[in-house]
């Protein structure tokens, strides 16, 4: 975790933060390392700026200008509008925490605008080339073990089939895919659980891979394990794809994450339920899984530009 300069006050008060958000907020660990070196960054550059470690009284002080020198400080370092925007974000929420709690207001930080970004939608992967994915055919002249290439081949259908993230699907167990059930139990962001489907055909993957495993599986022991035994690293389902990619000739946008923005958009397209989708995506808002509706829109129209006669 980041050292940060602060006085003992504002120490203080982080670390009863990142408790409430780990606590009632229910965020993982990895968010809340991203808040607190966030938020590290902002007090070591205040504590330069103004001369010495602030306190409570300082930042109650501060003044939008001040701000706005963080961030020039942070774009000198080669920080771009995304990963500044993010920062500004947890700092914002500590802000708000010490107001909630009676630890003054730290007004100069909701009085700078956040760095605005460009509207990006998801791409996700055509029908046809999804269903490749899996095809051990594109593997042709690896020198990697047959049950290797089943591994990666279930992790891919997994994230394709159930629409999961790359750390739901590496964090199942071999318990969770035993006794031919058609749905899974995951657990996402924040601890929280959710119903997806298993599919036939993944359910076969799985089942192909766990056959000509060599490796004790144990109950308890991850499902995806890498070549030395352990849980499987993401980098290696990252390279997986990238080979997959190439082989298809598919564009860089074609990630392991793609799999699961193309399971959001397949099923929009074939009249999935916009709620449904966001249950079994996990969102906690129904806005982040609108996002698809504009993917499908765009998808609808470009089929129009190139088929209709007066396009």
């Amino acid at each position: 975790m980041s050292e940060f300069q602060a006085s003992p006050d504002v120490a203080a008060e982080i670390t009863r933060w990142l408790g409430y958000l780990g606590a009632e907020r229910r965020m993982s660990v990895k968010t809340l390392e991203s808040y607190r070196r966030d938020v590290s960054q902002f007090l070591n550059f205040l504590a330069d700026h103004l001369g010495g470690a602030p306190g409570l009284k300082q930042l109650a002080r501060l003044t939008p200008a001040d701000v706005r020198a963080f961030m020039a400080a942070r774009r000198s370092d080669g920080v771009g509008n995304r990963s500044l925007m993010r920062a500004l974000a947890g700092t914002r929420s500590f802000a708000s925490f010490l107001e909630r709690n009676g630890k003054g207001k730290v007004a100069a930080l909701s009085a700078v605008r956040a760095p605005k970004l460009p509207k990006t939608l998801p791409k996700p992967l055509a029908i046809s080339a999804a269903r490749q994915i899996t095809d051990s055919s594109l593997r042709k002249g690896e020198t990697i073990e047959p049950w290797i290439v089943a591994r990666d081949a279930a992790v891919l259908a997994l994230l394709y089939g159930s629409g999961l993230r790359i750390s739901e699907a590496l964090s199942l167990k071999r318990k969770d895919c035993a006794g031919g059930s058609d749905a899974l139990t995951v657990i996402g962001k924040g601890s929280k659980t959710r119903m997806v489907p298993l599919l036939p055909q993944v359910a076969k993957a799985i089942a192909d891979y766990v056959a000509l495993c060599p490796l004790e599986l144990p109950p308890d022991s991850p499902l995806f394990i890498g070549a030395r035994g352990g849980q499987l690293s993401p980098r290696i389902v990252q390279l997986t794809m990238a080979r997959v990619r190439g082989a298809l000739g598919l564009p860089d946008s074609a990630t392991p994450h793609a799999l699961r923005h193309s399971f959001a958009t397949h099923l929009l397209a074939r009249g999935g339920d916009l709620r449904a989708i966001q249950e079994l995506l996990g969102h906690a808002s129904l806005s982040t899984t609108q996002i698809y509706t504009a993917v499908d829109a765009e998808r609808l129209l470009e089929v129009y530009a190139s088929a209709h006669p007066r396009a």
